[in-house]
């Protein structure tokens, strides 16, 4: 008994490392891509938003190949069976798979302007929008220190994204708030969409039976298909003259594999963590955006606002968590 509880430990702190770990590098990798300045074209964020999905694919059958003991007829009769032969239930996806999409192209245009500090704690704005969704769509019942919660956390988000004092000239001022307003669009952007896709996707989860990695397949089929029209129809000319995979080098190699195989290291990793380590792991990440912007990127500029403001998003994320634990009903991703 004793041996087991230990175990448990252990998968719970190997749990709170990964999340970290997931989260932090892809904020950080991300953000270090977009800003990175060397000679030759930069990356299309449309292209690595496709080629995500490609890997998400390739992934999720691979490791189904491995649940039906790397036999390619199970494979595909089970494929064939989940999503050939269930047109419905497959076209259901197609909905918060284009929402995810959507989702996934503004993280560029927002880490693209924003710091990963800033962007980090901005971005628990999808706690309020999951939490509004699963009320209007799924009946849930929110209590009083919930409510309270997501009150702390739009205080610490808007402390957050407070204007202050910048050094330079005029130009450079209107330039950076500029920046600034682009950014912040594209995450409340991204929060809305994400929580709405996450609560449908939730809402299909409770109607229907299939594997996690079929369920991704799906998603990343039709991901694939939004993506590969968006990139077409917004850089479709810059893809006919430099080609789909322009300006691609080691870091935005990373930034593809992190952005497809965290969500499905997460689904994983999920199980052993419980609302509280989701609460850790989000602080961790958020503390460990921040030193490494200030330190390593130097794209950041602490003030006592924004410590301030990410104190009260911290405490939000663990009131918020507190109150959910109980509710085994519950299942919004904090």
């Amino acid at each position: 008994m004793l041996g087991s509880s230990s175990h448990s430990l252990k998968l719970k702190y190997v749990s709170l490392g990964v999340l970290v770990l997931q989260t932090t590098s892809l904020v950080l990798t991300m953000r270090y891509s977009r800003t990175l300045r060397e000679d030759g074209l930069r990356y299309l964020a449309s292209s690595a938003v496709v080629s995500a999905e490609v890997l998400k694919i390739l992934a999720c059958t691979f490791l189904i190949f491995m649940e039906n003991n790397f036999s390619v007829r199970a494979m595909n009769q089970l494929l064939k069976e989940e999503i050939v032969n269930k047109p419905v239930e497959t076209m259901k996806l197609a909905i918060p798979a284009g929402i995810y999409t959507l989702q996934n192209n503004l993280l560029y245009v927002a880490l693209s302007n924003l710091d990963a500090a800033t962007y980090q704690v901005t971005y628990q704005l999808k706690i309020l929008t999951t939490a509004l969704f699963s009320v209007s769509m799924l009946g849930k019942r929110l209590g009083f220190y919930q409510w309270f919660s997501l009150l702390f956390l739009m205080a610490g988000v808007t402390l957050v994204q407070w204007p202050t004092e910048s050094e330079g000239d005029s130009e450079q001022k209107i330039l950076s708030a500029s920046s600034q307003f682009v950014g912040l669009m594209a995450v409340l952007m991204a929060c809305v969409s994400s929580g709405f896709a996450g609560v449908y996707f939730e809402k299909i989860l409770k109607e229907t039976k299939q594997s996690v990695w079929v369920r991704n397949i799906q998603l990343g089929l039709f991901g694939f298909v939004f993506g590969f029209i968006g990139m077409i129809v917004y850089d479709g000319q810059s893809v006919r003259q430099s080609g789909m995979f322009q300006g691609y080098n080691t870091i935005t190699c990373t930034v593809v594999v992190l952005q497809a195989v965290g969500g499905l290291v997460i689904a994983v990793v999920i199980k052993y963590a419980d609302n509280i380590l989701k609460g850790f792991a989000t602080s961790l990440s958020i503390i460990v955006s921040t030193l490494i912007s200030y330190f390593l990127l130097e794209d950041f500029n602490p003030t006592g606002v924004f410590f301030l403001g990410a104190v009260l998003v911290i405490a939000a994320t663990f009131l918020y968590s507190y109150e959910v634990k109980p509710a085994s009903s519950s299942a919004i991703k904090v």
